[in-house]
């Protein structure tokens, strides 16, 4: 499970790592990615245009792609205070 993905853009050492593992992967196991960058912008961000080709090729292809839509979840929830207390500002000098 890859989960954030694409909250950064890629190394060199990143690129082919992750190329090993989505070929590893392939037809064989599942991989789960969750993003809010839309799938679009992912080429850009992986970086090095034959990575990216050979890395995207295995991820898109016979993949089931699941958009959410709306507010985040985070948003509509009440936070819980983990004290129990009110929360408050500490000032450091």
């Amino acid at each position: 499970m890859l989960d954030d993905w694409g909250t950064h853009t890629l190394n060199d050492r990143q690129r082919l790592d992750l190329l090993e593992i989505f070929e590893e992967r392939y037809r064989r196991k599942s991989t789960l990615i969750t993003a809010q960058l839309p799938v679009a912008a992912w080429h850009e961000m992986i970086g090095e245009a034959t990575l990216a080709d050979a890395i995207l090729d295995r991820i898109v292809h016979n993949a089931h792609r699941i958009t959410l839509e709306g507010d985040s979840m985070r948003k509509r929830k009440t936070p819980t205070l983990l004290t129990g207390g009110e929360i408050t500002e500490i000032n450091h000098p």
